[in-house]
């Protein structure tokens, strides 16, 4: 185990009814003029967007709205929103939505108090300071656990280029989670929540950092809850218990409490970002394709090999083959296929809609051009993830 620092400030108010606090709650830290920012018209439908209201107009704020965030958010509505934060000096971002609404909000923040573009933030040409808005959030979609990460991703649709930055001061102040908010998510989202989640999870988890077996053990147990309650939420959509735990690993596998003293590989949410940023798929559609591909494409690696066994073992069950161990990582890689298929996810591009056009366009983003490595568990040249895109095809 290496050294590490962590802090996680945002404080967790969980359970049913818990989004009618939110007005005394942003009361408590001194909100006095509120931007409330959101996605389309599903929180108004489900009666989110009345009880809003109602807590932040009974606790006497002051509030305006900025709607019409998208998946794979863009920098253009972050940029609206830098406008109305500076006109109607807004001193709290209230995202009530998924990752998307989070991020937006994020990134918003850091940038009312950034003189140049957003956009410099975004793509790390410029360090944030250390003044922001302050954000609060309502979690209606169970997925990034941006709610207490210290980080937000946005697309530049112009370009197409999706990215983003971090900052210990961007984690929400307090996160507002009531699983009953989530019963009414379609079952697509509801699996690419939980594919986003796992692989926050394992992207941590597939490490080279030897003596990590507390974090091991609880990445495992966040990965294993995923695996048993995600089925019974899509049979059982207001299944609470299921959804209570689903939420909760959300959070905690992007909080980084199991990122905590470990090199950490990330190479599949990089390899993901440049395959949205150009198609607009779904997050956690995206992972769900390349997670497998890319775990069975360093199965030949001596290296990789130990941690991709221990994964089958003790997340899937798998039974030991100590004859023949690449057999026993290949068998959890399989039972993983069978969990994102059942669940109604793409395992190649094809069935995503996605061509092989761009291919060479993301391999240089991914790498630099060829110029660097991608990745700590097993460092992605240009020619690998070229090789792993042929194979996620």
């Amino acid at each position: 185990m290496v050294n590490f620092e962590f802090q996680c400030a945002t404080k967790m108010i969980f359970g049913k009814g818990t989004e009618e606090k939110v007005g005394e709650e942003l009361k408590a830290y001194g909100a006095t003029r509120v931007l409330f920012v959101y996605g389309g018209s599903s929180i108004k439908r489900s009666g989110l967007y009345d009880r809003v209201v109602k807590s932040l107009t009974d606790a006497g704020l002051w509030f305006t709205e900025l709607p019409g965030v998208v998946p794979n958010p863009r920098v253009s509505l972050v940029r609206k929103g830098i406008e109305i934060c500076r006109k109607e000096k807004i001193d709290f971002l209230l995202a009530v939505g998924g990752g998307s609404v989070i991020d937006t909000c994020k990134s918003m923040g850091f940038g009312v108090y950034y003189d140049g573009d957003v956009w410099d933030l975004i793509s790390c040409k410029v360090r944030p300071g250390t003044e922001r808005v302050p954000v609060a959030t309502i979690l209606t979609l169970p997925a990034a656990g941006s709610e207490e990460s210290d980080s937000c991703i946005v697309s530049d649709e112009t370009i197409p280029m999706k990215t983003g930055f971090g900052s210990p001061l961007m984690r929400p102040v307090f996160s507002i989670m009531n699983p009953e908010l989530t019963y009414t998510l379609p079952s697509y989202q509801t699996a690419c929540g939980c594919m986003d989640m796992m692989s926050h999870a394992m992207e941590r988890y597939f490490s080279r950092t030897p003596n990590v077996e507390m974090t091991d053990r609880v990445t495992e147990a966040i990965i294993k809850t995923v695996i048993h309650n995600l089925p019974i939420a899509l049979a059982h959509p207001n299944d609470y218990a299921a959804r209570s735990e689903i939420m909760l690993c959300g959070t905690w596998a992007q909080n980084d409490m199991t990122g905590c003293g470990r090199e950490q590989d990330w190479f599949n949410h990089v390899l993901e970002h440049q395959i949205s940023g150009f198609y607009d798929i779904a997050h956690g559609a995206g992972l769900a394709i390349s997670t497998p591909a890319w775990m069975e494409y360093l199965c030949d690696n001596e290296e990789c090999l130990p941690k991709l066994v221990q994964y089958a073992v003790r997340v899937w069950n798998v039974e030991m083959n100590f004859e023949n161990p690449k057999d026993t990582a290949l068998e959890g890689i399989r039972r993983l296929r069978d969990l994102i298929r059942g669940a109604g996810l793409p395992l190649t591009l094809k069935e995503a809609g996605i061509d092989t056009e761009k291919f060479e366009e993301i391999a240089d983003l991914v790498t630099n051009h060829g110029t660097q490595t991608c990745g700590a568990f097993y460092p992605m040249a240009k020619e690998d993830v070229l090789a792993l895109l042929d194979r996620m095809k």
